[in-house]
C-alpha cells in the first residue's frame, strides 16, 4: 500500500499503544517492524475505500478522498475497526473478520466438518461460537450403529482438543463460545463441565435462557426437557434447582454466562433463514450458523468538547463518525478474504455490521458523571439512541446507492425501511484497540485509577490513568508521592487528599454495585441491534444471592446476556482441592434450593459439640498493621476445635479479632471445615496492614485464616508440633506480602498452589495480572487480548 502521505495527520500514541501497535499489529520482516502506525492506517483505509471504485463505480479521485476521510478518522483515533482489520488489510491472509459461528449438526460427518472449519477459522486468527443443543443427549440410541450417543460435552472436549493442537502448530490459539439450551436433556453436564477447568479450557460457555424456564424459576416449579433429536419432552428438572445451580457454578468461578436466547431471536432480523442459536465467544454478536463479526468502536472520550466554559457532547462530529463509520464498515465486508465460501455467501446475503463504542467511562469522567448514576444511565441511552438513528440514515443512504441487502425480502424491515445492512449496532469488547486510542474499554468503567507496571529491567513505573492526572494538576491535589499511593491501592476512594466528587467521578469497576453495571447494560442494549458485551464485576465477598439477584435484574431490564465475575474466583477454584474424595466442592453447595423470593438457601439446625475440657495448641506471633497480633489454635482428638487471638493492645482492631476467632471456633465445633471458613476471611484487606512496610498479611482475619490452614495441614499434638511446623512453609516466607487467596488447602503445597495461582489470573503471553472485561481476558501490560 505504501506510506502514508507526510502531510496527513500523524497519530498520536501513548508509549504503550506504541508497544502494543509493534507488536501485534504492524508489518514485520524478519522480525523487524518496517511500517509505521501511519503506514498501518493508511494501508487500512486505502483497502477498505477501494472498493468504492472497483465494485461500486466510484471515480479515483473521489476515492481518494475516501481513503483521507478514512485515515483522518483513525489516525485521529476517533474510530477503530476490530484487530484483524488493522492486522490483515492489505496483506496476503485478507482476513478481517473477528468471530464466527459454525453449526453443529447431529451426526458424526456434520461434528467433525465443524471441527475442520473451526481449525481452518482459528488457523486465520477468528474465534468461532457453537451451540451443541442439536446434540441428541448422551446414552441415546444411534440407530446406525446399534450404539448410543456420548452427548454434547463430550464433543466439546474434542473441538477443545483440535482448537490446542492449532495453537500447538504455532497458530495463536483460537477462542471457542458454547452454548447449550437449558431445556437440553444434558444441561446439567453442561453447567459443571467446567468445574475443574482442565479438560474444556478453550471455551467460553453460557446456558442458553429460555422465556418458558425463567417464568418456570418465578413460579418455582419444574420445566421441560427436550430431545433435540425427536422434539419430546424426555423428562423435567426443578428450573429453581438449575437456576441454583447456574448460579452457583457462575459464583465460583464466573462460568457459565447466561445467554437470553429467545429474546436474542425476538431481534433476529431475518427470521426466516432459521433462528438464531449462537453467539460469538464474547457474546455480543448473536448470529446465524456459518456468519461472521465485522465490528468497530467509536471512541466517546474525544466526542466531548468544551463549549461556553462547560463539557459537553460533539453531537456534530458524532454524527459525522458514525456515518462515515458505517459506510467503512459495510466496505469491509466486500474487501474482506473469507476463509470458507459458505460463510462468504451468508455474510454477504445480510450485511450484518456491528458498530460500537469505547471510551464510555471515559465520557462520563470528563462531563463528571459518576458511573453509578441515573445521569450515566440517561447519557448511556442518549448517546445510543443518537448512534443507532445516524447509522440507519446512512444505511439507508446506501441502500438507494447500492442496493439493500440480498435477504432483505422477508426480513423484519421488509416493507418498513430498505436497509443496506441487516443489523448496525453491537458493544464488542475493545481491550486492545482502547489501548491504541488510549479510551476506556468499551462501556466498561475504569478498572484501576492507577497501577503499578513493571518493565524490562525490572523497574517499577506507575501508570496513571491520565484523565485523573490531568484533573489532580487542574484542582491542585496532584503529588506523585498520592499517584504512587493510588497505585498500590488501585482505588482513590478513600483518600483525605482526593476532593469528594473526584472520587465519585473515578469508582472502579469493583467499587460499582453490580446493580448499576446491569443497568448501564441494558441502557445500551435498548438501542443496540445485536447485544452488548459486558462484565458484572462483584467483590470476592459477593454471595450466590447477590449473583441470582443479577441474573434477575438482567432478565427484567430486557439484558440479552450476562457475564459476572467475583474477584479472584479463578484462583480459588485452582486452589479448590481441600473436599473429600468424590464429593466436590460444586457438589456440596448445589444442596440448596432457590425458592422465588428472596433467594435464601434452606440449611439444617446445626448444634456445635462441647469445647472439650483439654486441648493443646501452638501460638504464633505476627506482625500487622497497628502491631502485633497473637493467634493460638487449639486442638481436640477429632481436630481444631477453637481460636484465640490476642493484639497486646485495647482498641477496635482487638475486639474485632476476638468476635472473629469466636465465630471461628464454634463454626469448627459445628463441622464445619478449615477450607470453607478460611475460604470466608483470608484475603480480607485493611489499610493499616497494606500500607505498612514489613507485613506480610492482608488484614488480621487473614492473619488468623493462615495459622488455622497451616496447622490444619501438619496437624497438632505434643510431640511434634514445633517439628511439622518449621517443615512446613511458614506463612510469613518470603520477602513480599503473599497474595490474598495465595494460602494452600488439602495437600497442596505452599510454592504449588502460587504457581497455580499466577497461571489461573496470568497473561499467557507475558505473565502478568489480567483484567476481566466486557466478557473478555484483556492485559493492560502487552496488550494480549483472549477477544482479538
Amino acid at each position: 500500500m505504501g506510506q502514508a502521505p507526510k502531510n496527513w495527520p500523524k497519530v498520536n500514541l501513548t508509549p504503550n499503544a506504541q508497544v502494543v501497535l509493534a507488536r501485534r499489529y504492524l508489518k514485520q520482516e524478519n522480525g523487524q517492524v518496517v511500517e509505521t502506525a501511519e503506514d498501518m492506517i493508511y494501508r487500512v483505509a486505502s483497502v477498505v475505500a477501494r472498493i468504492e471504485e472497483d465494485l461500486y463505480g466510484k471515480g479515483k479521485e473521489a476515492t481518494k478522498a475516501l481513503v483521507k476521510e478514512f485515515y483522518t478518522m483513525m489516525a485521529n483515533l476517533e474510530f477503530m475497526p476490530n484487530s484483524p482489520t488493522l492486522m490483515n488489510a492489505g496483506r496476503d491472509l485478507g482476513q478481517l473478520s473477528a468471530c464466527f459461528v459454525l453449526p453443529v449438526e447431529d451426526s458424526m460427518e456434520e461434528i467433525f466438518d465443524a471441527i475442520k472449519n473451526a481449525a481452518i477459522i482459528h488457523k486465520s486468527g477468528g474465534g468461532t461460537g457453537f451451540s451443541f443443543s442439536r446434540l441428541r443427549p448422551k446414552n441415546s440410541m444411534v440407530r446406525s450403529t446399534g450404539g448410543v450417543a456420548s452427548g454434547p460435552v463430550s464433543f466439546m472436549k474434542v473441538f477443545n482438543s483440535a482448537t490446542e493442537a492449532v495453537k500447538q502448530g504455532g497458530t495463536r490459539r483460537g477462542a471457542n463460545m458454547g452454548i447449550l439450551r437449558v431445556d437440553h436433556p444434558d444441561i446439567i453436564d453442561f453447567i459443571q463441565c467446567k468445574e475443574d477447568n482442565k479438560e474444556i479450557t478453550n471455551f467460553n460457555i453460557s446456558v442458553g435462557i429460555t422465556n418458558k424456564f425463567m417464568q418456570a424459576v418465578r413460579e418455582g416449579r419444574p420445566y421441560d426437557l427436550i430431545d433435540p433429536h425427536t422434539n419430546s419432552t424426555v423428562g423435567q428438572l426443578s428450573a429453581p434447582e438449575i437456576f441454583n445451580k447456574i448460579v452457583d457454578h457462575a459464583w465460583q468461578n464466573g462460568e457459565p454466562g447466561i445467554v437470553f436466547i429467545d429474546r436474542l431471536n425476538e431481534g433476529n432480523p431475518t427470521p426466516l433463514l432459521g433462528e438464531i442459536e449462537a453467539t460469538n465467544p464474547c457474546g455480543e454478536q448473536p448470529l446465524l450458523p456459518n456468519e461472521a463479526c465485522n465490528l468497530g468502536s467509536i471512541n466517546l472520550k474525544l466526542m466531548v468538547i468544551e463549549k461556553d466554559g462547560k463539557m459537553v457532547i460533539n453531537w456534530e462530529r458524532l454524527s459525522q463518525v458514525t456515518r462515515l463509520s458505517v459506510r467503512f464498515l459495510d466496505n469491509v465486508i466486500d474487501a474482506n478474504q473469507y476463509p470458507l465460501q459458505i460463510i462468504e455467501t451468508v455474510v454477504k446475503g445480510n450485511r450484518k455490521i456491528g458498530l460500537g463504542v469505547m471510551g464510555f467511562a471515559d465520557m462520563l469522567i470528563l462531563l463528571q458523571a459518576s458511573y453509578s448514576t441515573e445521569d450515566a444511565v440517561e447519557y448511556a441511552e442518549k448517546v445510543m439512541k443518537f448512534i443507532q438513528t445516524e447509522a440507519r440514515i446512512e444505511s439507508q443512504r446506501l441502500a438507494e446507492e447500492r442496493g439493500t441487502f440480498p435477504n432483505y425480502e422477508g426480513s423484519i424491515y421488509d416493507g418498513v425501511m430498505k436497509l443496506r445492512n441487516a443489523t448496525l449496532t453491537t458493544i464488542a469488547p475493545t481491550g486492545t484497540i482502547s489501548m491504541i486510542c488510549s479510551a476506556s474499554s468499551g462501556v466498561e468503567p475504569l478498572f484501576a485509577v492507577a497501577y503499578t507496571k513493571t518493565v524490562m529491567d525490572g523497574t517499577a513505573l506507575v501508570e496513571v490513568n491520565p484523565l485523573f492526572e490531568a484533573f489532580a494538576k487542574e484542582f491542585g491535589f496532584y503529588s506523585e508521592e498520592l499517584m504512587r499511593k493510588i497505585a498500590d491501592r488501585g482505588t482513590v476512594l478513600g483518600l483525605p487528599e482526593v476532593p469528594n466528587w473526584v472520587q465519585e467521578v473515578f469508582t472502579t469497576a469493583q467499587e460499582i454495585a453490580p446493580e448499576w453495571h446491569i443497568r448501564i447494560q441494558a441502557a445500551f442494549q435498548k438501542y443496540t441491534d445485536n447485544a452488548v458485551s459486558k462484565t458484572i464485576n462483584f467483590a470476592n465477598s459477593a454471595t450466590r444471592e447477590e449473583i441470582a439477584e443479577a441474573y434477575r435484574l438482567a432478565d427484567e431490564l430486557n439484558c440479552k446476556g450476562l457475564t459476572v465475575y467475583r474477584d479472584g474466583s479463578r484462583e480459588e477454584q485452582v486452589l479448590s482441592t481441600g473436599t473429600s474424595a468424590g464429593q466436590s466442592e460444586t457438589e456440596e453447595s448445589s444442596e440448596w434450593v432457590i425458592p422465588k423470593t428472596p433467594f435464601i438457601p434452606e440449611v439444617n439446625t446445626v448444634v456445635p459439640r462441647p469445647r472439650p475440657t483439654t486441648t493443646v495448641g501452638v501460638t504464633e506471633k505476627i506482625k500487622i498493621g497497628c502491631g502485633n497480633l497473637y493467634v493460638s489454635v487449639n486442638a481436640d482428638e477429632k481436630g481444631i476445635c477453637e481460636v484465640f487471638t490476642n493484639t497486646g493492645r485495647a482498641g477496635g482492631c482487638s475486639s474485632q479479632s476476638e468476635a472473629t476467632a469466636r465465630l471461628i471456633s464454634i463454626a469448627l465445633r459445628s463441622g464445619l471445615s478449615v477450607d470453607a471458613i478460611t475460604e470466608q476471611v483470608k484475603g480480607i484487606r485493611c489499610p493499616a496492614c497494606i500500607r505498612r512496610e514489613g507485613v506480610n498479611v492482608t488484614s488480621c482475619p487473614d492473619a488468623i485464616a493462615r495459622v488455622i490452614r497451616k496447622y490444619s495441614e501438619v496437624g497438632i499434638n505434643f510431640s511434634d508440633v514445633q517439628m511439622k511446623a518449621k517443615e512446613t512453609a511458614l506463612v510469613r516466607e518470603g520477602t513480599g506480602p503473599d497474595k490474598p487467596g495465595s494460602a494452600p488447602s488439602g495437600k497442596v503445597t505452599v510454592k504449588k498452589a502460587r504457581a497455580k495461582v499466577a497461571s489461573a489470573n496470568a497473561c499467557p503471553e507475558c505473565g502478568k495480572s489480567i483484567n476481566h472485561e466486557s466478557g473478555c481476558v484483556v492485559c493492560t501490560h502487552c496488550g494480549y487480548s483472549k477477544c482479538g
